[in-house]
Order: structure tokens, then sequence, then C-alpha cells
């Protein structure tokens, strides 16, 4: 496992209290580098007794605004994450910038829904949004039990189109959003900070945990090679922990390892004849020590990547 970046701890004294379990959790942030912080998720799937906080969530402040990037994986989520921010600055939140759809990233968008909030997200982000909206509230209504209620789909009001960046300022402070072609989604966006030099890069980039393959594996492999050479101070990946340049560069390489990997071994099973229920038996399992999760999303990444690749 990768060792984890010196980070500052925010203690914000925020506290869920889970309805259907004894448990408590805490909520906290930390500090990046100047005016960035982020909670990072826990490497579990979502539940009653994580409220969804699975994935890397955080805001940027700058002399007028904060940029919220990823709202939570349900509305508590959210509520906690409005709370953090406004235990750090007075500053108005103006904009709730979208990584991807799934869940753990955007289920807690309706906790800032206010007059002058503006959401961003690709230009497919709403597509992907009204296709999924109705098994997300059947899935995660009883997933994540009171920690859904006040749960809304709010699809972007502004969007960044591929290979057409958008630069927002918050004052003092500019975010170049970049949005990409099918990777690990079909509409994932970058957020980089220029002040610090700080990519935040939804799920291209998983630490630790499992990457999970919603997209093209041909297309995550190209980009997350693209994104290795940016030079960058400071990286906040979707999941794992958020660190320096350092830490990002072993991320980077341990997931193109992973994809790299399993895309040659399908392409040598399917010049062999071979079948999907081969590959999902034998390929990429040499990797299963380095993850977290392997075995909840190894093999339908396999199955994903096989079909891709059949057709090439």
């Amino acid at each position: 496992m990768l060792i984890r970046a010196l980070l500052t701890t925010i203690s914000l004294g925020i506290t869920f209290f889970s309805q259907t379990a004894c448990a408590q959790q805490t909520y906290s942030v930390e500090q990046v580098t100047d005016g960035i912080y982020y909670h990072q998720g826990v490497h579990e799937d979502a539940s009653v007794e994580n409220f969804g906080a699975i994935a890397n969530v955080g805001f940027i402040i700058g002399s007028d605004c904060v940029a919220v990037i990823d709202s939570g994986g349900s509305y508590k989520e959210g509520e906690l994450l409005a709370k953090a921010v406004q235990s750090v600055t007075d500053k108005p939140v103006c904009y709730i910038i979208n990584t991807h759809v799934h869940p753990d990233h955007t289920l807690g968008n309706a906790a800032f829904n206010g007059a002058h909030t503006i959401y961003i997200g690709h230009e497919k982000l709403s597509a992907a949004m009204a296709a999924r909206e109705d098994f997300f509230k059947r899935s995660f209504s009883e997933t994540l039990g009171d920690a859904y209620t006040g749960t809304e789909f709010i699809a972007p009001s502004q969007t960044v189109s591929i290979d057409q960046p958008v630069t927002i300022d918050l004052g003092n402070r500019e975010l170049v959003l970049t949005a990409f072609t099918t990777s690990h989604t079909d509409h994932d966006l970058t957020v980089f900070d220029k002040q610090t030099q700080t990519l935040w890069t939804g799920d291209l980039l998983f630490i630790e945990r499992t990457p999970a393959l919603d997209g093209s594996i041909n297309g995550w492999i190209a980009i997350s090679e693209q994104l290795q050479q940016m030079p960058v101070n400071y990286i906040v990946p979707g999941h794992g922990p958020a660190g320096s340049t350092d830490l990002g560069q072993a991320g980077w390489q341990a997931q193109l390892l992973y994809l790299t990997s399993i895309r040659q071994q399908i392409r040598d099973i399917i010049l062999d004849f071979g079948t999907i229920e081969e590959a999902t038996a034998s390929v990429g399992l040499a990797e299963k020590d380095k993850w977290l999760l392997f075995d909840e999303y190894h093999r339908r990444n396999v199955t994903a990547a096989f079909v891709e690749l059949e057709w090439e």
C-alpha cells in the first residue's frame, strides 16, 4: 500500500449518529494546501453505517466564494460537508462541481441548493444523471436509509465541453475545469487550481481502492498516461489519500499497471479464441493483494474490458 502523505487534520466537531446502529461516525476534513480541504472517503461500499461517505469530496476557498468539488454520497454527507465549509470560512458556496455521476460523488448536491449556486459538470453529465436516476433512487434510498432523505438529482446548469476547458474565478483564484472522452465513465471532469497547482482527478485516479471501470479501458489508460505527465504540486484522487507529487505519481503508476495488465491478458485470451469466463477466472489475479475491495470490483472490470476489447 502507498504511504499516506502527511496533511493537516481540521477537527470540526461534526458527528453523525446512525439511526439503525449504535455506531458513531465523525466527519472531518483535512487541509491539502492553502485554501484546499478534502474529506477522505472510507474504503467501503455505501451503507447506513457510513452514510455513503466513501468518496473524496471537498472544497476550494477563493477571496469571494467557495467551490465544492463533489457533494458526497448522501444528502446527510452533503449537510456535513456544508457544515465543514462553514467551520473553515464564512464565504458563500458559489459552485458545486460534479466530477461524474456516480452516487458517492453526487447524492449530496441538494444540501447546497441555493438561489446563487451554480452546478457544473461534463456536457454528458445531465444525460448520465437522467439515465440512472430511477436506479439510484431505488437502490440508495434502501442502502442509505435516513441519510438518503432530502436527496435531489440536480443536473448541471453550466457544462464543460470535451477539449474546451472552462475557467472559473472564486476571487483571485482560478480553477480550470477539463472534460474528457470516455475513460472511467463517458463524462469525467477534472479540476485544476492554478494558484497551488493542485489537481482534483475525480475517479480518473484511484489510490489504494480497486479502480472501477464504467467506461473504456483503452480510454482510461490513455487519459491516465496524459494526466500522469501533467505538472502538479498536489493531487486529490477520487478515492484514497491526497498528497504531493510523489504520492500522485505512485498512484498513477499503480493504476496504470493494473489497467494495462488486465488489457494485455484479455487481449491474449481473445487472440487465443478464449471466453469471457476464462478471463474472469484468471485475468489480473496477481494484482489482488495490491488493492482494497478487489473481490467486489475486479471481476466486473474484467467483464467490461473483455466486452470492449473483443471488438477491437
